[in-house]
């Protein structure tokens, strides 16, 4: 695939990057190499390769998925200026 100089000052215009006219040669000649390598990463046999997220093996820690209240209840409502019962105590704001 080639880059002709139409290309480039629209893909200037899409990117919102002023392009002179001196550039547009410069420009082209970059965009087409990029390409070339997309098309060289193409050619290469991928078909018995898993994907992959990373580089290393990792696995993520897990735990049981247990519904609970985390038993801080009182860690939480430790600092409230009121509380009764557990809970935050607000005074009343509507007669």
């Amino acid at each position: 695939m080639s880059v002709d100089a139409a290309t480039v000052r629209r893909v200037a215009h899409l990117a919102r990057i002023a392009v002179s006219d001196a550039e547009i040669a410069h420009l082209q000649g970059e965009l087409n190499s990029i390409l070339a390598f997309v098309e060289q990463l193409d050619e290469v046999d991928v078909s018995g390769i898993e994907p992959m997220t990373s580089v290393i093996p990792m696995s993520l820690k897990k735990r049981q998925d247990v519904v609970s209240d985390g038993n801080v209840q009182a860690l939480v409502t430790a600092n409230a200026p009121m509380r009764e019962d557990g809970f935050f105590m607000v005074p009343k704001v509507v007669e």
